[in-house]
């Protein structure tokens, strides 16, 4: 079911104050319910709805007013890899263009204290998947060090990017980048959990990381210390069942010592170049788009099933997938799905890629 209407915005606010923010309890009442108006109509044990309306209502107003939009789960925009994870948020706050369900998306996280080196791969590495990969968004989490790099060298190569903030739209967090958020807004956007007036607190930096794993095909980590907030990404991409990947650094530099510890224990996959990425992502022929098929629209494949025939339309339309979103965008049960794809892949229609992919076959 889809719900995008101010309505609908207005309580699934006013759930995420009357959960006190507790995400698992806010997304098993609007998951169970069906949506945040759903929730408030059969109230459940919640207790006095006043305060949290008055402040849903407030926060509808400075949506408006900013050019915001409130993306809920139910909402076709939400970021659909990040829908299908166990934790999702019920509401996204964003600010900006690009589309969030991108074919391709990946993320590019590290140290805030990167070294000439870091910057030079970041720099290499986003200006040569351009070439290759140019329908790519990138996101980052607009910090200090390889976040700001990625966003940065992402903007220069005419990459979208998005900045997954750890506090409200009202406010950008450094205010030296505010600058840079500025452009993205213009070319990528600026993306956040939290309503206005939410402080930049330490743990919301180690929440909005599960948004910035979740919503992308990988990760790719440079530079990182022994312990670090790119390495919680890491972990929590790992845990999604996405792609990781690291660039290694000198034995002994303090920066490396993260990525050279999750090559070492087979947590991350070594890359060298935006070349090894592509080709483990299965993405050499990035620039090759949808309309190249020679499936043309509303062709019908010869001898196809209706629920065979449903998933090559939802490949048609937006290619290479993993098995869980297409699970959610066709309503087949993973179980039954897994069948169907087999079959599909011994027609030659479609093909397994890395990191649980699948992929139209040209």
């Amino acid at each position: 079911m889809q719900i995008n209407n101010s309505e609908e915005v207005f309580y699934t606010i006013a759930l995420t104050r009357m959960t006190g923010f507790n995400q698992a309890t806010a997304l098993h009442l609007y998951q169970s319910l069906g949506g945040g108006k759903a929730v408030y109509e059969q109230r459940q044990d919640l207790g006095n709805w006043d305060e949290a309306l008055r402040r849903a209502a407030a926060e509808m107003e400075f949506i408006e007013k900013n050019g915001i939009r409130a993306l809920t789960l139910n909402d076709a925009d939400y970021p659909q890899r990040l829908r299908v994870c166990a934790d999702a948020p019920v509401i996204l706050y964003y600010k900006g263009n690009a589309d969030l369900n991108r074919q391709h998306v990946i993320n590019i996280v590290g140290t805030r204290q990167c070294t000439s080196y870091g910057q030079d791969i970041v720099c290499r590495f986003v200006s040569d998947l351009r070439r290759m990969c140019p329908d790519i968004l990138i996101v980052s989490g607009l910090a200090y060090g390889i976040d700001i790099c990625a966003h940065r060298q992402a903007l220069a190569e005419g990459y979208e990017t998005v900045g997954v903030l750890a506090h409200g739209l009202d406010q950008i967090y450094p205010h030296h980048h505010r600058d840079t958020a500025a452009e993205m807004v213009r070319q990528g956007g600026l993306l956040t959990e939290y309503m206005s007036q939410t402080q930049a607190l330490p743990n919301n930096f180690r929440q909005r990381n599960r948004i910035v794993a979740g919503m992308s095909d990988a990760t790719v980590l440079v530079e990182s210390a022994y312990k670090g907030g790119g390495l919680i990404t890491c972990r929590i991409a790992q845990e999604y069942g996405r792609d990781v990947f690291a660039f290694p650094g000198a034995v002994g530099a303090p920066y490396s010592e993260g990525c050279n510890r999750m090559i070492r224990n087979n947590t991350a996959a070594l890359i060298t170049s935006a070349k090894d990425f592509v080709e483990e992502m299965g993405w050499e022929n990035g620039k090759l788009i949808v309309d190249s098929l020679k499936f043309k629209e509303g062709e019908l494949f010869t001898e196809l099933t209706p629920e065979e025939q449903s998933i090559v339309n939802l490949l048609r339309k937006r290619n290479d997938l993993q098995l869980n979103m297409i699970s959610v965008q066709t309503n087949i049960a993973i179980g039954n799905l897994t069948a169907i794809l087999f079959q599909l892949e011994m027609k030659g229609i479609v093909r397994a890629m890395a990191g649980g992919m699948w992929h139209l076959q040209n």
